[in-house]
């Protein structure tokens, strides 16, 4: 009766090609949230978190889940309220796998009765759950994956993005560090997030009058960079004027540290990279001067919003908000925004309300554009600075990009 039981909790659209361990968890995962229903009222807003609490991106995870808690605080007013109905966020931990994340998608949509989901860390999870949200008529606001592709050719017209996209990344970093004269080569990682970033660096530095000498990618476990950073060196070793690597990874392994050891400047090479969580940027201490451009960084903007979030966290946790905490917030605000504009979750009214919405983050004004509901946001040219009492590297404000000042493609067929 039980294996009957459990059987009947698979979500509809879970993949027969799945392990018993994967199985499992869904189950487990499905029992747990059919006891926790009797707290879960009919009338409430649910809102679905789907992310990778465990696994390789987890830190990235949980500062989401921080974040978004605090924004809907923030914008809510401490009442967890909106329009008369409690919000519940709903939390399921896909492992950062593409298999596990349609899975818990669909069951927080079919099952949860989710009227909107967040989610999720990776990019290659984010890409394989697009098409469940089509599937199923529902929103689904993507935080914090980066893929262009998500907003690119595999959008659908349920998807929406407060995350920053790979080119916003690539035009900032572009323009901190590309200029006629400038020789860079790249090192990413061979998965949706590298290649994609690389793409879109190739075609904002070529604006830029820079000239790109080698592209490099490893797999997200290398923790060995010997090899690749002698092939980096050797593509730029005997290039004039300014020499640099501009490195785009996320999670454990980051390659910095190991290519500083290697010793760049012998050949007159910099490094450079983006911004990252702050127990990453503890490695650019070794880098200072270095710059980059940067998505978020608790001290550069300046807005209410920003200063409560600072203030707040610092007194519950002890330390400055980081980088994703920002994106939980901001896709926080968002919801909030939407749903107090369409006065409903019904998915064709978020659609309208949604689409060129303009709302407040801890970063300012994000607008979802309406071609395709990427939110055009700033990012921020800086430069490293080591303070001795700081156990992280502080990351200097250059320059503002805001959204005027970056152009960045609509890269959807819609």
């Amino acid at each position: 009766m039980f294996r009957t039981l459990c059987k009947s909790l698979l979500p509809r659209n879970f993949e027969s090609g799945g392990t018993i361990v994967r199985r499992s968890l869904i189950i487990t995962t499905t029992i747990l949230a059919l006891a926790a229903s009797t707290s879960v009222k009919a009338d409430d807003l649910k809102v679905a978190l789907i992310y990778g609490k465990t696994g390789p991106l987890e830190a990235y995870a949980k500062q989401t889940e921080t974040g978004l808690q605090m924004g809907f605080e923030y914008a809510t007013k401490g009442t967890m309220t909106l329009d008369g109905r409690k919000i519940v966020i709903i939390t399921k931990d896909d492992q950062g796998k593409p298999d596990l994340s349609k899975a818990a998608l669909a069951e927080a949509y079919q099952d949860d009765k989710a009227d909107i989901a967040i989610g999720t860390t990776s990019s290659a999870a984010a890409l394989a759950i697009l098409p469940v949200a089509e599937e199923n008529k529902k929103i689904l606001i993507v935080e914090p994956a980066v893929a262009d592709q998500i907003t690119g050719e595999k959008w659908n017209r349920y998807i929406f993005r407060t995350a920053r996209n790979s080119s916003q990344d690539a035009i900032s970093n572009a323009v901190a560090i590309g200029k006629q004269g400038v020789t860079v080569a790249t090192l990413a990682q061979d998965y949706a997030f590298g290649r994609d970033g690389v793409a879109a660096f190739k075609e904002a530095l070529a604006k830029t009058g820079a000239t790109l000498a080698a592209e490099e990618y490893a797999p997200t476990s290398t923790t060995d960079f010997t090899a690749v950073g002698q092939r980096l060196f050797d593509a730029l070793k005997d290039k004039p004027g300014r020499k640099v690597i501009w490195v785009i990874w996320a999670g454990a392994g980051n390659p910095l540290a190991k290519l500083q050891d290697m010793d760049p400047k012998r050949y007159g090479i910099e490094l450079s990279t983006g911004g990252n969580i702050l127990p990453a940027l503890a490695a650019y201490k070794g880098l200072p001067g270095m710059e980059g451009a940067t998505y978020y960084f608790y001290s550069i903007p300046k807005n209410p919003v920003n200063d409560w979030l600072v203030a707040e966290h610092q007194k519950r946790f002890n330390a400055p908000p980081d980088f994703f905490t920002a994106g939980g917030f901001a896709a926080a605000m968002s919801v909030v925004a939407a749903v107090t504009k369409a006065k409903s979750t019904d998915t064709e009214k978020l659609i309208s309300a949604m689409e060129g919405l303009e709302f407040d983050t801890p970063k300012g004004k994000m607008m979802f554009r309406k071609e395709d509901h990427q939110a055009l946001q700033s990012m921020y040219h800086f430069k490293v600075k080591v303070d001795p009492n700081v156990a992280w590297a502080v990351l200097e404000p250059v320059r503002e990009l805001k959204i005027e000042d970056m152009d960045v493609p609509v890269r959807n067929k819609r």
